[in-house]
């Protein structure tokens, strides 16, 4: 069970990364699945990410105050809508897949501002 458990933390903890790049995968839910999952099956890696410079901090602010730094924020919706138009606008002819953009970009931009901003 504990090398099932490493092998989907370690799955959640890439789409987690991939997410800080991707503006539609979400970063935070994969970063926290993964801590669940490594706490519960591998405590070395659980450590080595709690510990980590950049994402142990980002994981632990997350969870103690349930809040995103403004910048986060700010870069995030920015992405989001960038990325999303530039699809809709020049990846795509097809008129649903415009909408269906659209509506990812506002839905998670609603998810994005939900969130208390971290001062």
């Amino acid at each position: 069970m504990n090398i099932l458990l490493t092998i989907s933390g370690l799955l959640a903890l890439g789409l987690g990364i991939c997410g800080i790049f991707l503006p539609v995968l979400p970063t935070t839910p994969f970063l926290l699945l993964s801590a669940a999952l490594f706490l519960r099956g591998n405590r070395r890696l659980y450590d080595w990410l709690m510990n980590h410079p950049r994402l142990g901090p980002y994981i632990s602010n997350f969870l103690k105050h349930k809040s995103i730094p403004l910048k986060i924020k700010v870069l995030s919706v920015t992405m989001l809508w960038l990325t999303l138009s530039y699809c809709a606008l020049f990846v795509t002819d097809n008129l649903l897949l415009r909408i269906l953009f659209l509506v990812i970009a506002v839905s998670v931009t609603i998810h994005i501002l939900s969130y208390k901003t971290m001062k």
